[in-house]
């Protein structure tokens, strides 16, 4: 119930000793939040309806607040966009689906530094699609066999699993009850029956890059993991799945529950 003696927008809980001030955003990633609750459902409904992202600038300009809370906010929304925790062991695939396992790296290119500038750093992302279904993508520290097997981890040995040449996966491959594999250094990127490939993979990457390099530019590898929920949200919440743009600002909303994140955490700690 509303609390008499407290302003506008809190309430109070009655619930046996507890008794303290409480608000609607109490818990989730709006917590302490100075921005009005109206602005966080229009900044959650313009990044969830932007496909290839919206830059924080961008919100700043739309949202009528300065570019560092705009910034802020941002990335808050890509945290409740992300998962909630690591996918259980087996959770993706099974009896009779097929799983695509591809990297790729993102970074700048070599060949538009500056002279006299370091080269940039490439970062290893990993990626995994349910035919037809959801994706999961995180930032590796390599694509070595060994780190590769522990992502792997969240697909069931029942599935058929999909990947490229790289010796890495050869290691991998009898981990599953089938193991298919396109020749990418012979040209090759779908089977000759139409069915091996990493195509969505290879869509999911492209989406990632335009994200990146089109509307942010630069990313660090501290936050690239945000934006990798981001992409991953955004593919799993898509148009093909029945899912319009008012479903999935709402989804997105839903995920902010539970996830308290601080300035201090934004930039002091990994994403």
């Amino acid at each position: 119930m509303s609390g008499k003696s407290h302003r506008k927008g809190l309430y109070q809980c009655n619930n046996g000793e507890c008794k303290k001030p409480f608000t609607v955003t109490i818990g989730s990633v709006m917590e302490r939040s100075k921005i009005p609750l109206n602005k966080w459902v229009l900044g959650f409904h313009l990044m969830a309806s932007s496909k290839k992202g919206i830059s924080s600038h961008q919100l700043h300009r739309n949202l009528g607040i300065t570019y560092k809370s705009a910034w802020f906010m941002s990335m808050r929304i890509r945290e409740a966009m992300g998962l909630p925790q690591e996918p259980p062991k087996g959770s993706m695939g099974g009896d009779g689906k097929i799983v695509e396992s591809d990297e790729t790296f993102t970074g700048g290119k070599k060949k538009n530094v500056h002279k006299g500038k370091p080269e940039p750093k490439k970062h290893a992302v990993h990626t995994l699609v349910e035919r037809g279904g959801k994706v999961r993508a995180r930032h590796v520290p390599n694509v070595t066999a060994k780190t590769l097997r522990k992502s792997l981890e969240s697909v069931s040995a029942n599935t058929e699993l999909h990947t490229d040449d790289s010796l890495a996966n050869y290691y991998i491959g009898p981990d599953f009850v089938k193991h298919r594999a396109v020749n990418h250094s012979a040209g090759e990127y779908v089977s000759k029956d139409g069915q091996a490939h990493v195509n969505s993979c290879e869509s999911f990457h492209a989406i990632v890059k335009r994200k990146l390099y089109g509307c942010h530019h630069a990313v660090s590898e501290a936050h690239l993991q945000r934006y990798l929920n981001e992409a991953a949200f955004l593919w799993n919440n898509r148009q093909k799945l029945g899912i319009n743009d008012a479903t999935r600002a709402n989804n997105a909303i839903k995920g902010a529950a539970g996830k308290r994140l601080t300035y201090h955490q934004t930039n002091g700690q990994r994403a």
